[in-house]
């Protein structure tokens, strides 16, 4: 089956019509992305950062983490699938669809060589304009971690000691990179 081809721009809802072929979609200012199934490493990498912050978030109340494949709405008219995320707490009921879940105030991605320009580039754009308050793009490879805040220009480039504090009345959560990317790599 051929996938639909929009004359104008991609939309969400002809992203969602795509056939499940086990490809992730995502869709960013009507640019549809598309990336194949992550590999064993970077699933790693996915579960050792679960591994470190879900006792901080849990302990600070901050909501909860989550992996992809998610539809996240964002501004409402894209669609994103980020590796990890955490959503802040949501009063009252729980969401039960995407579009129900606010911004998420950390969100995180592990390169890939198919993923590393959108992930650098178009996502963390997007990403910035939303006003998601921290994006890591976490690099297996040169065993670093980008830091972008929404105002950033350029990244703060952590390969020692990264240090989160979702707010000020907070104590921030320290993690040791060379300790967290050795376990990933199981150096």
């Amino acid at each position: 089956m051929g996938m639909p081809h929009p004359e104008d721009r991609w939309t969400r809802e002809t992203v969602l019509a795509l056939p499940d072929d086990g490809n992730r979609y995502e869709l960013f200012d009507g640019e549809l992305l598309v990336t194949p199934a992550p590999s064993y490493l970077h699933q790693r990498a996915v579960t050792g950062f679960i591994a470190i912050l879900l006792p901080y978030i849990t302990q600070n109340r901050l909501g909860q983490i989550l992996t992809s494949p998610a539809d996240l709405h964002l501004d409402g008219s894209q669609l994103a699938q980020p590796d990890l995320f955490v959503l802040p707490p949501v009063l009252g009921q729980p969401p039960r669809e995407w579009n129900e879940i606010p911004n998420p105030i950390l969100v995180i991605e592990i390169l890939s060589p198919s993923s590393a320009r959108y992930d650098r580039l178009v996502k963390r754009r997007h990403y910035q304009r939303t006003g998601i308050p921290e994006y890591w793009v976490v690099d297996l490879d040169g065993r670093m971690i980008e830091r972008w805040l929404p105002e950033d220009d350029r990244p703060e480039v952590e390969d020692q000691l990264l240090r989160w504090q979702s707010s000020p009345d907070r104590e921030a959560l320290e993690i040791r990179l060379p300790a967290l990317f050795a376990n990933i790599l199981e150096d």
